[in-house]
């Protein structure tokens, strides 16, 4: 925190985790090669929106000051509360890439990853976005979504009041059915997504799938000013493309029709760039007080950034969009 004249002119919200679960921005291996060389690598300090993979402002600072002087105090800060907390590191993930810029001259390691992220080019319907890509993507995409809905499956918005406690309980068996897969223990309980139906249901969708008079599948996301930012989904009966039908094509229409500019699906899955979804570099800064794990982890990070910067120019160069003004859409 930083103060002028007893005013809080600058916030940085973090908090002490004695495990590295729920980042999305990995650095497990690091834990574990410090602990096996003998050091303690918890508890350590996360910067973040717990759960979120959403890059935003990490720094927070208030309008009408000095902006550069308290984004400095703010990122000394980070460094002395980590000595006087006895944390191994400092960790600010999904930071705007300024902040990204700043930490680094504070002596914060950077590092890079990628998403997926769709952007509405002014859109006006979902076949508008169609016409943009090239013909074996756009007969692909037509077939998926035709494919998904051939079981007598029907597609709903849930939105605000239409979000009932009954579609809560819904999907909250599909999150923890798919959670208790993939993670082994969801973290999220059944009064998390009541509390949000009642403080921000205006600012919730999901996007729920019937079958035979039951709820069969769904996925949360989350209502910003310009981004439609996909979360948790889950199913209780599996059908072919039903995911991308309800994660993405769905969430694409949502967009187009609220006049959103971006979808951003959560992290990581390559399988999104023939759905329309580019890749996106992310920045996290890491502050490790151990010099020699530090060194370590810098020049690691060093060839990692390297592979992300390459990776995603390959991955952009796969996209499904038309490549030149001769083919028909």
């Amino acid at each position: 925190m930083a103060k002028i004249d007893g005013r809080v002119v600058g916030v940085v919200p973090c908090y002490l985790k004695s495990h590295s679960q729920g980042e999305y921005v990995f650095d497990r291996g690091w834990a574990d090669a410090y602990e096996r060389a003998g050091g303690r690598y918890y508890p350590k300090l996360q910067v973040s929106v717990p759960f979120t993979p959403a890059t935003g402002p990490r720094l927070l600072v208030r309008d009408g000051v000095d902006r550069e002087r308290i984004t400095e105090a703010l990122a000394s800060g980070l460094v002395a509360l980590c000595g006087v907390s006895k944390a191994s590191s400092v960790h600010v993930t999904f930071a705007l890439e300024a902040e990204w810029k700043l930490l680094a001259e504070h002596g914060f390691l950077q590092r890079t990853d990628q998403q997926f992220h769709w952007h509405n080019e002014g859109f006006a319907s979902f076949d508008d976005f169609l016409a943009t890509l090239n013909s074996r993507h756009r007969k692909s995409i037509k077939r998926e979504r035709r494919d998904a809905l051939a079981a007598g499956i029907s597609i709903h918005w849930l939105t605000g009041k239409d979000i009932t406690e009954d579609a809560w309980d819904a999907f909250f068996e599909f999150y923890m059915e798919t959670g208790s897969r993939k993670w082994g223990r969801p973290y999220l309980t059944r009064e998390f997504f009541s509390l949000i139906g009642e403080t921000m249901s205006e600012d919730v969708l999901l996007v729920m799938a019937r079958r035979n008079d039951r709820w069969i599948a769904g996925a949360i996301n989350f209502i910003g000013s310009d981004t439609l930012f996909g979360r948790n989904w889950g199913a209780v009966e599996h059908h072919p493309f039903l995911h991308f039908e309800v994660c993405y094509y769905q969430a694409i229409d949502f967009a187009i029709k609220r006049g959103l500019r971006y979808v951003e699906a959560g992290a990581q899955g390559e399988h999104k760039i023939a759905r329309g979804y580019l890749p996106r570099t992310t920045h996290s800064a890491h502050f490790i007080a151990d010099p020699g794990l530090r060194r370590a982890i810098d020049d690691y990070l060093k060839r990692e950034r390297a592979y992300v910067a390459e990776a995603g120019r390959e991955l952009a160069e796969l996209g499904p969009f038309r490549k030149g003004i001769d083919e028909a859409p």
